[in-house]
């Protein structure tokens, strides 16, 4: 009996320890590191709205459960507690990767090296550790104690359902419109898988997928929308020393193109050898560049002027290429940067630039030499842009948080037609089609209005990274693999010329 006892206080001293050690080190960590903490928080798809209170509370509470611990009168307060504050962390894991399209970064300190699986284990470890010393410690009956351990999970998992469920109904849903859908408006081809989850699609004509790779900036891959051939190579560039950061490729046959916007510089060469030289140097920083023609390239960049996001067009000359810019074709909102960031585009067939905004439900059109023509208006109803942003570090940086509304993903233009790819759900639409299809909005650029929509499927559980348009197929790039469909012609104008492509980047 005496050693019951003692084997049973040693145990709750020592599981009181460990979690004295453990809130003690996350509230410090947190505490130390509070803009990094409060950042983490705020890029939550759901405990963003809020970030103050939650930035404050989490760390207060581990030391305050902390010193119940220590204190042997409300050690079993302290330890219920304990079990509780798990349950929720646990709770929120499990939401995050299961049920969330957007992962933030973990809590501070040791924990932050664990990814989130090996951050679910552990908090399982210490939820059964918290259970062991509940049911070894105080007077009351074991049943009772499962009782109300059965409660506080009810409780603590409900509490973050509860968070969950009304975040992802105000940032997912909007019973405001209602989409017209096409429900066989492709026929599939097939799929490959690449291998390697870091391609972007670089082009797409005649049949030739040409893809890029975020991490090989200078390697290229090329596929036939037949999957019969596809090739791997490198491509070189006249100049290796520049401080490159964020290159990428852009082919458009004959010629294939290499910009880095940080720079800034693009290359040009011929797809008959893939070697490039220097086409453009210094003229302009810019975030997006598209192709015009063979002496001219469209940019989106930051305007000096007005520190907005602004368009402009680089136009090569033989002794210094000229740019231009038309600041007032984008319109700021709230910051000038992150309201107005979107996707460019060139639509080869009406000459005519579009961009789409990520925030809100707006399109701008203007002509090849920038003059506007005309903005159209999505199916959703987000006039304004509903920006969660987080400032960090000692300088003025700034972070886009995950409780951010993105209207916009993902964009394609061919023809008379411009796509827009959506994960906002209108009025009697199924969140679990969204499992394994992306929702494509069809508009007329030509007659500025909605035409309808088509799911593209894919893999389950994955979210759509990109796509393209040529005459009559459509490709898809879905975490790694293609996806390739033909466009029935009874619903797509087919055009004439080539498209280019947009893509939301976390």
């Amino acid at each position: 009996m005496v050693f019951n006892i003692k084997y049973r206080k040693l145990t709750l001293n020592t599981i009181s320890l460990l979690f004295i050690v453990l809130f003690v080190y996350a509230a410090v960590s947190k505490l130390l590191d509070f803009e990094t903490f409060t950042l983490q928080i705020a890029q939550s798809p759901f405990l963003g709205p809020y970030t103050g209170i939650i930035a404050w509370s989490v760390p207060s509470l581990e030391i305050i459960i902390s010193l119940l611990l220590i204190t042997s009168s409300f050690r079993n307060f302290g330890f219920y507690a304990s079990f509780t504050l798990i349950v929720m962390f646990t709770a929120y894991i499990v939401i995050i990767l299961n049920f969330s399209d957007f992962i933030p970064c973990s809590c501070g300190g040791i924990i932050e090296k664990l990814n989130w699986t090996q951050h679910l284990i552990f908090n399982i470890v210490f939820i059964v550790l918290a259970g062991t010393a509940i049911l070894l410690s105080g007077n009351w009956t074991n049943k009772m104690k499962l009782l109300l351990l059965a409660i506080l999970t009810i409780i603590g998992v409900g509490l973050l359902t509860m968070v969950f469920a009304f975040s992802e109904k105000k940032i997912f849903r909007n019973e405001s419109f209602q989409r017209k859908y096409i429900p066989n408006a492709l026929e599939y081809i097939g799929n490959y898988e690449l291998g390697s989850k870091n391609f972007y699609i670089a082009g797409f004509k005649k049949n030739i997928i040409y893809l890029g790779n975020y991490q090989n900036p200078l390697y290229l891959k090329t596929l036939t929308t037949s999957l019969g051939t596809s090739e791997d190579f490198p491509v070189t560039i006249s100049n290796m020393k520049l401080p490159y950061r964020r290159a990428r490729i852009i082919v458009e046959p004959p010629y294939f193109y290499v910009g880095d916007g940080t720079v800034p510089v693009i290359f040009r060469g011929t797809i008959k050898d893939w070697n490039a030289t220097i086409y453009s140097y210094g003229a302009a920083y810019f975030k997006q560049f598209e192709i015009l023609d063979s002496t001219r390239i469209g940019i989106s960049a930051v305007s000096n002027a007005t520190s907005s996001t602004t368009l402009g067009v680089i136009t090569k000359q033989s002794l210094k290429d000229s740019i231009f810019y038309n600041d007032g074709i984008l319109t700021k909102q709230l910051d000038g940067i992150f309201d107005t960031d979107g996707l460019l585009l060139w639509n080869a067939k009406h000459k005519l630039f579009l961009y789409t905004y990520y925030y809100r439900n707006t399109y701008v059109v203007t002509d090849e030499n920038l003059e506007y023509k005309f903005s159209g208006k999505t199916i959703d109803t987000i006039s304004k842009a509903v920006l969660d942003i987080a400032r960090y570090g000692t300088k003025d940086r700034f972070k886009r948080g995950g409780n951010s509304i993105i209207v916009n993903r993902h964009t394609a233009t061919y023809g008379n037609q411009l796509y827009i790819n959506s994960d906002r759900l209108g009025r009697y639409e199924d969140k679990t089609a969204l499992d394994s299809a992306a929702i494509i909005d069809v508009y007329d650029i030509m007659g500025n209005r909605y035409e309808f929509s088509f799911y593209i499927g894919h893999q389950p559980d994955k979210k759509l990274d990109g796509f393209r348009i040529d005459n009559d197929h459509l490709v898809a790039l879905v975490d790694g693999r293609i996806w390739i469909y033909k466009l029935k012609p009874k619903y797509f104008n087919s055009g004439s010329n080539t498209t280019h492509t947009g893509q939301y980047q976390e």
